[in-house]
């Protein structure tokens, strides 16, 4: 039997500011799909997705959805207005009974849903919307870059929920392992055609090239068939006083099937320049110590870096990446601990709040305006790398066209503004280069180009970053930053650190098990008195016994609609789990509480 399909598209076109970014394009999305969407930075993916998720209305063509079934989309800017708070926008179409799904989701991802919506960043609300698509589970899942934001943990708990799911999903990401991980097939956007491979994206670059090759091969015989024709025009006139004009209006056939391929477009010019030497020694830290308040960021942190080293920092979202390396450049001073910088650095620093691009500054102006590219008295002309050039010139060095250099930097994607920062960063000279997260959503031929680019540098590069991918490619030392002030430095990159790990991992949970049997003898030993886990879990219980307590009613008031049953079968029962659930959750606080009150009173 023949499945429906979860959306179908057909003959879809769309034209922004005159260029069509598709033309005729069609593809079918099915049920169980797991699909990788690839393609260049500016290719439209996200274009895609929107059209997908019904966002964008395109210029023609046919979309269809069958009849109760559900395509989600995660909004990588998501409008939060009238919510308070990060839980209320994530829960809003959930039934009441179903918060826990978004609790967990904020477990998973790492978001606080009670935090305000306003004073929250901007990684906060994505994560917050990915955790209401991950609980309200569509038939279909649109993923517009999921795991930028996220750290290795929360990428590691979303790619096991993506791969538990029964639903559906497209997926646009720059991190090779996570779409290596996910993905079955492969939808690949190039010059406005949609491709489809039935293989995931571990298969993406043999087929890409093949087909390129394929495509020079048939570019390289046309040419020389048009020559060949050519040349008989031009030769035949003197030999024949008639021309047969069929092959006249042949070769006119020819050359205009040539002129309608569309060139690839080729790849960005990314070119460092290390500029002068800097000394043998780069950073030498020495018994660092850091800590805000009750929060220890790093304790004892010792690191010497020469010069070409690459070392990497990994570790969960805030547990102070970016700190240490402020310290590691002088920026900030440890509590205790010296670091001594080398002599001679130049450093350039590639900031993932892309804080350095005023978003209604032009392209030009961007870098025009920098005071260390200004060319004085030349309105047009920009300093790279000690030498003028023209700001179109080198703007098209990256991809960017003549209409782009004079549009605001607010209308570039996420690739394209990551473009336009490295075009600053590599117009200057360095020979320290600081990356916090530089591969958010960046295409996979520019981080190809990227990691290239960073193996030949002749400087040394400090590093921060979730792509495992990259790590491995790149880092020749991590530094893994675990919380509670523990920092350790592991030879290699991502792979490696996991390799070394495993041993010390393993006789921690020898050594927590240990602890913990000695533990509930002592307990055990104690017939009267609170531990201090227990006194913290009895103060606690109060609190969980009140949120219980009114989740119940809500459920209570909300099955009370005597229509439901009918009406909504699904949510009735899902409704019916959730209550039952919440009593005895209930019912197991008031006994705990009941025990250690009775422990607590001797």
């Amino acid at each position: 039997m023949a499945r429906i399909p979860l959306l179908q598209m057909s003959d879809i076109s769309l034209t922004f500011g005159g260029d069509p970014i598709f033309d005729q394009l069609g593809l079918v999305v099915q049920p169980g799909d797991r699909v990788a969407l690839v393609g260049r930075n500016g290719s439209g993916k996200s274009t895609l997705m929107k059209v997908m998720a019904g966002m964008v209305e395109p210029d023609r063509g046919d979309i269809v959805v069958p009849a109760g079934l559900g395509v989600g989309y995660m909004d990588q800017d998501p409008d939060m207005s009238g919510f308070s708070t990060l839980g209320e926008f994530a829960s809003a179409g959930l039934d009441p009974g179903e918060m826990y799904k978004v609790e967990r989701a904020g477990e998973g991802l790492k978001f606080d849903p009670d935090r305000p919506v306003e004073t929250a960043s901007g990684g906060e609300r994505r994560r917050a919307a990915l955790a209401r698509l991950m609980a309200e589970a569509p038939d279909l899942m649109l993923l517009d870059e999921p795991t930028n934001h996220l750290d290795i943990e929360a990428i590691g708990w979303l790619e096991n929920e993506l791969k538990s799911t029964r639903a559906g999903f497209v997926l646009i990401s720059h991190d090779r392992a996570f779409l290596r991980e996910l993905s079955r097939a492969t939808l690949w956007i190039d010059r406005g055609m949609v491709r489809r491979q039935e293989q995931g994206f571990v298969g993406f670059e043999a087929w890409r090239d093949k087909i390129w090759d394929e495509e020079d091969t048939a570019r390289h015989k046309m040419d020389r068939k048009i020559k060949a024709e050519a040349r008989w025009a031009v030769e035949g006139i003197s030999a024949r006083r008639k021309r047969n004009m069929g092959r006249v209006r042949a070769l006119k056939d020819l050359k205009a099937e040539r002129s309608s391929m569309i060139r690839r477009q080729g790849a960005a010019a990314l070119e460092l320049s290390a500029g002068p030497k800097s000394g043998k020694k780069v950073i030498d830290a020495k018994g660092v110590s850091k800590s805000y308040g009750d929060k220890q960021i790093v304790r004892d942190f010792s690191l010497t870096m020469q010069r070409g080293d690459r070392v990497a920092f990994v570790g969960p979202n805030g547990v102070g990446k970016t700190t240490v390396i402020k310290m590691l450049m002088g920026e900030e001073a440890p509590d205790s601990g010296t670091v001594i910088l080398g002599t001679n650095l130049v450093p350039a620093i590639f900031d993932q709040a892309r804080s350095k691009l005023d978003p209604d500054m032009t392209l030009w102006d961007s870098l025009t305006g920098d005071p260390e590219m200004r060319v004085s008295g030349k309105a047009d002309q920009i300093m790279v790398r000690g030498e003028p050039r023209h700001v179109v010139g080198y703007l098209k060095e990256f991809l960017f066209d003549d209409r782009q250099a004079r549009a605001p930097v607010r209308s570039l994607s996420g690739g394209e503004k990551a473009r336009l920062l490295l075009a600053k960063l590599m117009a200057k000279e360095s020979n320290l280069l600081v990356m916090d997260e530089p591969t958010n959503d960046l295409d996979v031929e520019t981080l190809d180009l990227l990691q290239e680019l960073l193996d030949d540098y002749d400087g040394t590069v400090l590093l921060v970053s979730h792509d495992r991918d990259f790590l491995d490619r790149v880092a020749t030392a991590t530094v893994a930053m675990e919380g509670d002030g523990r920092a350790v430095v592991y030879a290699g990159g991502w792979s490696d650190y996991q390799t070394q790990k495993a041993p010390d991992e393993t006789a921690k949970i020898a050594a927590k098990s240990k602890a913990k049997a000695e533990k509930i003898k002592q307990e055990k030993a104690t017939s009267t008195g609170l531990s201090f886990t227990e006194k913290h879990r009895l103060e606690a219980l109060p609190g969980i016994i009140d949120r219980l307590t009114a989740e119940i009613a809500k459920l209570e008031e909300y099955m009370a609609d005597p229509e439901l049953f009918t009406k909504e079968p699904v949510k009735f029962q899902k409704a019916t789990d959730a209550l039952v659930e919440r009593h005895s959750a209930i019912a197991d606080a008031e006994e705990e509480w009941m025990m250690l009150e009775e422990k607590a009173e001797g």
